[in-house]
């Protein structure tokens, strides 16, 4: 029996038809959520502008609005858009001749914000949408942090996040991104792209220290002091007991606690840089991350008492400095890389031994580049990056036997001594 002209083209129409319904009902129940996450924020706020129906119906028309643009046109997208806002509008006159105005216009902006999510919705865009109104909500919760954030900050702190954004939208764009070296590891956009990411880590952690260090206690200050420059943090505390011994114990924590989180630090380097390769370099650093954190909470328990840090740290993303760790970095690179050609392991290890002294995010990131580039074997890899690393602690050590009380320099040799110790015996015993 032969099917009459048209059926199955009519029963293709019913159940595309059928789908956009479904698709349709979906996102309105996803805007009805998202509208209702942010309409509860703003009605406790109580503008009286908008609360959590109109919010909720927003979001809810944006996906209407959407899915009728997708087959009538753009211009229905614009006109809806154009209607949020004249209510708004017309919403603050009203507000105004009563009185009931409130300076700002961020509840309107969120308004049209959650209209544009709703779109977003019925474009089919749907984890975009959701973080767009998660974010929304959060900036909208956090009115009080965030403006007790900027009187805190001092012209210092905000002239360091302009120079990052100095690094990070200015300069990095125009750099090109290619090698010009016989190695192809000299890659001036890659370079300064590590430039960017060390100073956001350190300019991050510095605004965290300036919001929670001075008050945070001995955890938190040598927490966040590993994350700025775990040498800085320890000099720092090394110069204060030498004037006063009594507190030896709490900067003994401390250092030790800003040495833990290099490792920590480091670990979050070789993610963002060679993820792929995570559990192969991550693993043995992590095994010596966990005896820091050992060797540490023993400092604790044997200290008993936290320390404040007397003298702030300088905001990290100074030009100069930034120039000067991109010199190092491709210096490191560049080492490492005539280093594995001309001598084998042996001059590879000794590299990263030399760069580990003073820094460890130049040889963390230059091995991880080579890793991610196939250049160099993650068995080598992650060796390269704990010798740096134990050489960093024995650079620290000596700074502390030279700067510090004797009583600080004993508690500081002891866990570094264990430290190293761990990693030599890592160093030996890992499975290759």
């Amino acid at each position: 029996m032969a099917w009459p002209p048209g059926v199955f083209a009519a029963a293709a129409r019913h159940a595309q038809v059928e789908r956009m319904e479904l698709d349709l009902l979906q996102a309105l129940g996803i805007a009805l959520l998202l509208g209702l996450l942010v309409g509860i924020e703003r009605e406790r706020a109580a503008t009286g502008m908008a609360g959590i129906r109109t919010f909720a119906l927003i979001t809810m028309l944006g996906v209407v609005i959407g899915f009728l643009a997708d087959r009538y046109g753009g211009w229905i997208l614009a006109v809806g858009f154009a209607a949020i806002l004249a209510q708004t509008i017309t919403a603050n006159l009203v507000l105004a001749r009563q009185n009931r105005a409130e300076a700002g216009i961020t509840t309107e902006v969120a308004a049209l914000f959650m209209f544009a999510v709703g779109a977003m919705l019925a474009a089919g865009l749907r984890v975009a949408a959701a973080v767009t109104a998660g974010v929304i909500a959060l900036v909208l919760h956090w009115k009080r942090p965030l403006h007790a954030l900027v009187q805190r900050l001092g012209e210092g702190d905000v002239n360091a996040i302009m120079r990052l954004v100095l690094i990070a939208l200015v300069i990095l764009p125009i750099l090109p991104d290619r090698a010009f070296d016989r190695y192809g590891v000299l890659n001036p956009f890659q370079i300064w792209l590590m430039v960017v990411l060390i100073v956001g880590i350190s300019l991050a952690s510095y605004v965290a220290y300036r919001l929670f260090g001075a008050r945070g206690g001995t955890l938190l200050s040598g927490v966040l002091g590993g994350l700025i420059s775990s040498t800085a943090a320890t000099v720092g505390y090394a110069r204060r007991t030498r004037g006063a011994p009594d507190d030896s114990a709490g900067a003994a924590v401390m250092v030790l606690v800003a040495s833990t989180v290099v490792f920590a630090r480091v670990i979050l380097e070789i993610t963002v840089v060679v993820p792929s390769s995570l559990i192969q370099l991550g693993a043995p650093l992590a095994v010596m991350f966990a005896l820091m954190v050992a060797i540490s909470a023993v400092q604790y328990a044997r200290a008993r008492k936290t320390l404040t840090p007397s003298t702030d740290p300088a905001p990290p993303s100074d030009m100069r400095a930034a120039i000067l760790f991109g010199l190092l970095y491709a210096a490191v690179l560049f080492a490492v890389a005539v280093a594995r050609e001309r001598f084998g392991a042996r001059g590879l290890f000794m590299v990263a031994g030399l760069s580990g002294l003073t820094d460890m995010d130049a040889i963390t990131l230059s091995t991880a580049q080579l890793v991610r580039a196939d250049r160099l074997d993650t068995s080598t890899g992650w060796k390269l990056i704990l010798i740096g690393a134990m050489a960093n602690l024995v650079f620290k050590g000596l700074a502390v036997a030279i700067l510090a009380h004797p009583r600080l320099t004993a508690r500081v040799a002891a866990g570094f001594g264990v430290a190293i110790a761990g990693g030599v015996l890592l160093l030996f015993v890992w499975p290759a």
